[in-house]
C-alpha cells in the first residue's frame, strides 16, 4: 500500500536547449474535464483532449477520449459539458487514458505542454496517476494566462472564449476537452506571434515570462 510508485514507461522529459526558437518547437495543447474541482478527494477525470502544434501551426493531429471516473457525473457537470453517464460508463480508466495521451505526445514528438490554467490539468493528471500508484516526470509546460498577463497586464481575468474574442482567434466548443484545447492552441499561436514582435523568440524567453522575470509589455 505504501510502496514506491511505479513510473509510466513514456518518455516525456526530453532535453531542450533554452536557445531553441519557439517556432521550431513541437507543443501539445491539453485540456481536461472533471466531475468537479475536488480533484484530491471525490472528483475525477471524465475527458481528455489534446492538439498538436508544429512550427507555430495548429495541426489536424488531435486526441480525445472519455474517461471513466468510477463515479456518477453530477447533473450540473452534464449541463455544463454535455458529457453524460453513457459516455463514460465503458470508457477507459484514467490510467489507460493518460497513457494514451502520453503515447499521442510521443507520436507527435512533442516536448512541451500548453494549457489555459494548465496547473489544474497537471494536478488532475497527477492525482489520477497517484490513485493508480503511478507517477511521471512532467514535461516543460507553459500557460497561456502567463503570456496574456505579460502582453495585457491591466486586463481582468476573462473566460477562454472571451480571450479568443479579444485576440481574434478561433473558438470551439466550450467546456469540452478537445474544443477547449483547440481554442487554447489557436490563442497560443496568436500570443506567440505578438510576443515575437517584442523580441520574445526563444524557449528561454518563455521561461522568463513563466517565472515572472520579464518586464511587462504594453498590449498592442
Amino acid at each position: 500500500m505504501f510502496g514506491k510508485k511505479k513510473r509510466l514507461n513514456i518518455q516525456l522529459d526530453y532535453a531542450i536547449r533554452l536557445d531553441t526558437r519557439i517556432q521550431d518547437m513541437a507543443f501539445t495543447v491539453i485540456d481536461t474535464e472533471t466531475t468537479g474541482f475536488a480533484i484530491g478527494a471525490k472528483d475525477g477525470l471524465i475527458e481528455i483532449g489534446a492538439v498538436h502544434i508544429e512550427q507555430l501551426e495548429v495541426t489536424d493531429s488531435t486526441f480525445q477520449t472519455f474517461v471513466n471516473p468510477a463515479r456518477s457525473i453530477p447533473h450540473h457537470i452534464t449541463n455544463l459539458t454535455s458529457i453524460e453517464q453513457v459516455h463514460i460508463d465503458y470508457a477507459p480508466s484514467s490510467l489507460e487514458a493518460i497513457g494514451q495521451l502520453f503515447e499521442f505526445m510521443g507520436t507527435c514528438q512533442s516536448v512541451s505542454w500548453i494549457g489555459h490554467h494548465i496547473s489544474f490539468d497537471q494536478l488532475v493528471l497527477k492525482k489520477e496517476l497517484a490513485r493508480a500508484n503511478y507517477t511521471y516526470k512532467e514535461p516543460l509546460s507553459f500557460d497561456t494566462m502567463d503570456l496574456i498577463r505579460y502582453l495585457y497586464p491591466t486586463s481582468d481575468q476573462l473566460d477562454l472564449d472571451e480571450y479568443a474574442r479579444l485576440f481574434g482567434t478561433k473558438r470551439f466548443q466550450r467546456h469540452r476537452a478537445l474544443g477547449d484545447a483547440l481554442s487554447t492552441a489557436h490563442l497560443f499561436v496568436e500570443l506567440v506571434k505578438r510576443l515575437e514582435k517584442k523580441n520574445i523568440t526563444t524557449i528561454s524567453d518563455l521561461m522568463r515570462i513563466k517565472n515572472g522575470s520579464v518586464n511587462k509589455a504594453i498590449f498592442i
